[in-house]
């Protein structure tokens, strides 16, 4: 697959395969930084996708494991936007507070759009949802599949 804008895709393996997800800095600039960001600094590296719900969605992105972390980097204000929640989207996670969104992201399986307008859309999987599909369920997940590496398609030579 030829990558259009290497800057703004990320490429991430995960025990499943690979998973490419174009950015959306038209609809969340700040959140894009922040991935881009945490992916530079090697943070998702090793990280267990937590919590994944059958026909919803797979979390990622907590230090711990627990769903209970962020980053070293503070907690970013929302970008909410228009952008649907369907299939391949990827969206920031966040607490109760609309501004606590740090290093959580998931992708959704099926459409739930009912998350529209309140979590920050910021990108979207272009290949590889196939793998997404075999990511192992769970709330807390026994044995969890993870991310073994996560860059931005840029930096990969």
């Amino acid at each position: 697959m030829a990558i259009k804008d290497p800057e703004n895709t990320i490429i991430m393996d995960t025990t499943k395969g690979q998973v490419v997800i174009q950015l959306r800095p038209d609809l969340a600039p700040k959140h894009v930084e922040r991935i881009k960001t945490l992916a530079r600094e090697g943070f998702y590296d090793g990280i267990v996708f937590h919590r994944v719900i059958d026909g919803f969605m797979a979390q990622v992105g907590c230090p711990h494991g627990t769903g209970t972390g962020g980053s070293k980097h503070p907690n970013l204000k929302a970008e909410f936007n228009a952008e649907p929640h369907v299939r391949g989207i990827c969206s920031m996670a966040r607490a109760q507070n609309p501004d606590s969104a740090n290093s959580q992201f998931f992708i959704v399986f099926d459409d739930a759009t009912f998350l529209d307008r309140q979590y920050t859309v910021w990108g979207q999987v272009i290949e590889g949802m196939d793998n997404v599909d075999k990511i192992k369920r769970g709330e807390p997940v026994q044995n969890p599949d993870k991310i073994t590496s996560m860059k931005v398609a840029a930096d990969v030579k």
